[in-house]
């Protein structure tokens, strides 16, 4: 019985420390946010937080694999009824990317760090190894997961550069994408036809409120489980 309670008791303090984490890191940055403010904040004992998270790069992780399933799930559901195509669904969906990273220096932050610390890194790589074995399995019908693993580390490096590099009056937010999506694609040998069709399908949505949305939908979702 008391094994049942500590056990819930440690839940409740991940749950408090992650929605605390969340908005720490999102109010004044990753590098500036302390263990002992991210305590105070969640409202649990320093030592208790320290037990389950041992650094916040733990507390990064952790909170990647939620970022990850949000951008994934909202992609999915903006793309009811619209299209099943697998190489739209991936435009969409790094698209999402790129606009939560430049929705804020903090934001672009996390994702910055989140592509160079060990753990996170390789929470996102696993993940999105998975996903690219099944959106590219046409392109390499026999690939090994170990292959789509290479692949990703190519366009995860992609990605983390066209992310942590701002958008400026040439650089802009039209051009990252489009630019990000063509680099990407010709790794994948994906004909140019196809990336002007992805490109052009991309830009029919509103990213900058979408990506707002999932921020407060990892939030929100967070807070529930306290």
């Amino acid at each position: 019985m008391s094994e049942n309670v500590n056990l819930s008791r440690g839940e409740q303090v991940k749950s408090k420390v992650l929605h605390a984490a969340a908005k720490l890191f999102l109010e004044k940055g990753y590098t500036e946010s302390r263990m002992r403010e991210i305590a105070a904040l969640a409202g649990v004992n320093y030592g208790s937080m320290m037990f389950i998270f041992r650094s916040k790069e733990e507390i990064l992780a952790e909170l990647v694999g939620f970022v990850l399933e949000g951008q994934f799930e909202s992609t999915k559901k903006l793309l009811e009824g619209k299209t099943d195509d697998k190489i739209l669904f991936y435009a969409a969906e790094t698209t999402l990317q790129l606009y939560l990273a430049e929705s804020s220096e903090h934001m672009r932050e996390l994702y910055s760090l989140s592509y160079s610390q060990t753990a996170s890194s390789n929470i996102i790589y696993e993940k999105i190894t998975l996903v690219l074995a099944d959106i590219f399995k046409e392109q390499y019908p026999n690939y090994t997961q170990g292959e789509f693993y290479e692949k990703e580390l190519a366009s995860a490096g992609v990605m983390r550069n066209y992310m942590t590099r701002p958008c400026g009056i040439y650089f802009t937010m039209d051009r990252k994408v489009r630019g990000f999506l063509e680099n990407t694609f010709l790794l994948y040998e994906i004909p140019r036809k196809k990336i002007e069709e992805a490109q052009k399908f991309v830009e029919g949505f509103d990213w900058k409120n979408i990506a707002e949305g999932v921020i407060q939908n990892m939030l929100s979702y967070l807070e529930s489980k306290i």
